[in-house]
């Protein structure tokens, strides 16, 4: 890769990093579901007017909109606002990897080798680790409900390799269009009207550029560079700087927003980042790279 593009692939790799403190920030202004309801509202207006037609059926929009977009964001957002750090957030969704071979074995027939099942286990032993040193001090449920989002991711994931989109933007812009009415039905029927017509009427210029973030630059910016990444090099050779996206998490929470990291915590990131190396590489080298392999979903 060119130089200019492995700093473009790092900087996407930042920008998705970086985004879990953001969302931290902005769980403090909106109610979680809210929140993520207005992150695919702005993240598909007005791009859908700009990226064109669908370029997949959309039955792979919706269930891919629905997987992702209601389950995997929804349990992300309320994990997070039920107490999960955010360095410690963008760690543990890297274990979609592990999901997603684990789903792709059971709905595609895809067989892992000894390696990647290698990298599978390593990769769950960092979430035991991890399980360890939040469960020491902090709240379980939101843990259980982040690796449970990174399931769902794992879902999508497979969901995604069936679709096979030929634009990473344009199917990721369609697919936020989705999320948008299940979410705002769910935070009203869950998180009640009236505290969201309060975070509504208490917008003020950093709710705006939160949502701005997490809409335009995670998902448009994000995608549409990693797509004309992708259309350029192997994914082989792009997919690795995904490794990236929790050194950064981890590294701006600390900085940002005070978070400790334990030696615990280092051992599990040593783990995990290890494991999912292992699960997705390995499995590269032993078929002919995809795009849609090295897509990952925008956090």
């Amino acid at each position: 890769m060119r130089p200019l593009h492995i700093a473009l692939a790092a900087l996407v790799a930042a920008v998705w990093g970086v985004n879990f403190v953001v969302i931290e920030v902005g769980l403090a202004h909106f109610p979680p579901l809210l929140f993520s309801a207005l992150r695919f509202l702005v993240a598909a207006l007005p791009a859908v007017f700009l990226v064109g037609r669908p370029t997949v059926a959309w039955k792979w929009i919706i269930s891919v909109g629905l997987v992702l977009g209601v389950a995997k964001f929804g349990l992300l957002f309320i994990g997070m606002d039920r107490g999960m750090p955010a360095g410690l957030s963008s760690l543990v969704l890297q274990v979609q990897a592990v999901f997603t071979a684990l789903f792709a074995a059971l709905a595609l027939g895809e067989r892992p080798g000894r390696v990647r099942a290698l990298g599978m286990g390593v990769a769950l032993a960092g979430i035991g680790v991890a399980a360890v040193d939040e469960g020491a001090g902090g709240p379980v449920l939101a843990f259980v409900l982040v690796v449970a989002a990174a399931a769902c991711w794992g879902v999508s994931n497979v969901l995604t390799r069936k679709a096979a989109p030929s634009d990473s933007l344009n199917f990721m812009v369609w697919v936020s269009t989705v999320p948008v009415l299940p979410l705002l039905g769910l935070s009203l029927l869950i998180e009640g009207p009236d505290r969201d017509a309060e975070a509504l009427a208490a917008l003020d210029w950093s709710g705006v550029g939160i949502i701005v973030y997490v809409a335009w630059i995670t998902t448009v910016f994000g995608f549409g560079a990693w797509g004309f990444l992708l259309r350029h090099h192997p994914a082989s050779s792009v997919a690795p700087f995904t490794l990236l996206v929790p050194v950064f998490g981890m590294s701006s929470a600390a900085l940002f927003l005070g978070e400790a990291v334990s030696p615990l915590r280092w051992c599990a990131a040593a783990l995990l980042v290890g494991g999912v190396a292992l699960t997705s590489l390995a499995g590269r080298r032993t078929a002919a790279p995809r795009a849609t392999e090295a897509q990952p979903a925008p956090v």
